[in-house]
């Protein structure tokens, strides 16, 4: 029996719009992930007709919402990225027909961005407060605010050539690649951001504070390109936001605005094969056996199961998977979600608790594929903002472990995930919220297993491919196939990147090269 589809009627929002002009032309994206829907609602704006098709039973991608009823009430549970950053990327997908996000969703800031913590005690509340975080860079060491500054310079000639310049720009040819060679040259690209902000700043914890930012795009801070020091510039003037009701209803309010152009979500119907003929993708077939023609197929699916598996009967499918299978991946996450008695102010949205070692653990991580005795944890507090993620009286949180992919920590997450959950809210307990197994009220935890199984993400990767030089820009998945003339990617494992700002980036590379393949 074939999956329902998902289809509405045109809003009656009484916004000024501009009607989208059919061209005749069809397009499916396969998965309902940030990258997908931003690509599938352009399509639609420039009168493609699009299907978007997702496996799981909401559309999201990483971006999945859980809810836990108790007798308390409920609790939810968000997926995340939970850093929401550069809105005005978002809001450009509603402008396209004269429509304003605000109609669908409300941001709420965040203050401060993150609150960082070190096993010593110390705080550091980071922001783009510049009076503030003088304040707070002069708390650890005051000869450090000169060199702050210094690194925001450099920051922002970063983002102006890898982001605003680059950042939507699809890398088709090794030419392209030369062009931009120079100007990333000249900002000391082969360096790692690591190495270029111990440049400008001497104290480790401030060298910590300023590097640890390519974490949240799978980036080792001691390997990740410089250029990646970007992200301090998109952050200090876009702000850090939270989606009320959490990022889920960011992803429910880009399914509400695609509808109302006209696109088509399935949902609950994994796709598990794009059928080709020569050099063409002809035909997507779901697993409750719909197919479809379309004249073009762009895959936001983990890029190693869009060619080893949605492509693999086809020469072109097993090639290039075998090619993906040398590359190096992002770690995974281990994360647990919990709910508590209790409302706890003092402790912010975002928080990050540094482990007594650094570069140790990234190594263990990245590279030696162990899992260690000690850990950072990224502490995420929602309710914090957004009250209705909680009962009353009660707190939402999660907490996220980095580990190392399946690739090379070989270890029985059903087994090891009961383990490192107790340890994570253990750490937890010593360093913020002394009582907390007795306040819990639900919790689960989320495994490299699950990203494997539920994302299909090679290896459980959670980021893709990981962002070194070597594999930025060209040397990602290319935003239209080479071989393929109608088959393209989106999302994390091509340009730019991992990150809502990256995989929305990388949707307006892409619809760039289908609507001018498409209709000219």
């Amino acid at each position: 029996m074939n999956a329902p589809t998902v289809e509405t009627a045109p809003s009656s929002s009484t916004a000024p719009s501009s009607p989208v002009t059919p061209t005749g032309k069809t397009a499916c994206v396969v998965g309902a992930g940030f990258g997908g829907l931003a690509l599938a609602i352009r399509l639609q704006s420039a009168g493609i007709a699009t299907t978007v098709i997702e496996g799981r039973d909401k559309p999201g991608g990483r971006a999945y919402v859980w809810e836990r009823a108790t007798d308390a009430g409920t609790f939810t549970f968000d997926g995340g990225p939970t850093v929401i950053t550069d809105p005005d990327c978002l809001r450009e997908l509603w402008a396209l027909s004269g429509h304003d996000m605000a109609e669908d969703i409300e941001l709420v800031p965040v203050m401060p961005f993150y609150r960082l913590q070190w096993p010593d005690g110390t705080l550091f509340d980071y922001s783009n407060d510049e009076d503030n975080l003088f304040d707070e860079i002069a708390k650890i060491n005051p000869a450090d605010v000169a060199g702050y500054q210094r690194f925001l310079e450099y920051s922002a000639g970063v983002y102006e050539e890898g982001y605003v310049k680059l950042g939507h720009v699809p890398f088709l040819d090794f030419k392209s690649m030369l062009k931009a060679a120079p100007a990333l040259a000249k900002k000391q690209a082969w360096r790692s951001v690591y190495s270029m902000v111990s440049h400008f700043i001497e104290d480790e914890k401030l060298r910590e504070a300023f590097s640890f930012h390519t974490l949240l795009v799978g980036g080792n801070p001691m390997k990740t390109s410089a250029i990646y020091a970007l992200i301090h510039k998109l952050e200090k003037d876009g702000g850090v936001w939270w989606a009320k009701g959490g990022t889920n209803r960011l992803i429910a309010a880009m399914v509400t605005h695609f509808e109302r152009l006209g696109g088509t979500v399935r949902l609950d119907d994994p796709v598990e094969r794009i059928h080709t003929l020569g050099t063409r993708a002809t035909e997507v077939e779901t697993r409750s056996g719909f197919k479809q023609r379309f004249d073009a197929v762009a895959s936001n699916a983990d890029i190693m199961h869009s060619y080893k598996d949605l492509l693999g009967q086809s020469k072109r499918g097993a090639d290039y998977a075998k090619s993906l299978s040398r590359k190096s991946f992002s770690p995974s996450l281990f994360v647990v979600h919990f709910g508590l008695e209790g409302a706890w102010p003092g402790i912010p949205h975002h928080m990050i608790l540094f482990g007594p070692r650094y570069k140790g653990l990234l190594d263990d991580i990245y590279g030696g594929g162990v899992l260690p005795a000690d850990f950072s944890i990224y502490l995420h507090h929602p309710s914090v903002t957004d009250p209705a993620m909680a009962p009353e009286g009660m707190s939402t949180f999660y907490a996220l472990v980095p580990v190392a992919h399946m690739g090379k920590l070989a270890v029985d997450w059903e087994e090891m995930g009961k383990q490192l959950e107790k340890r994570v809210l253990d750490e937890l307990g010593r360093r913020l919220i002394p009582d907390i197994h007795d306040r819990i009220v639900t919790k689960f935890h989320y495994t490299p297993k699950d990203f494997a199984t539920d994302l299909n993400a090679h290896v459980g990767s959670a980021f893709s491919l990981e962002p070194v030089l070597t594999q930025s820009a060209w040397f990602r998945g290319h935003n239209r196939d080479d071989v393929i003339e109608n088959f393209y990617l989106v999302g994390a494992g091509t340009h730019p990147g991992a990150g809502i700002p990256g995989v929305v980036g990388s949707a307006k590379a892409t619809a760039g090269l289908m609507v001018e393949d498409l209709v000219g």
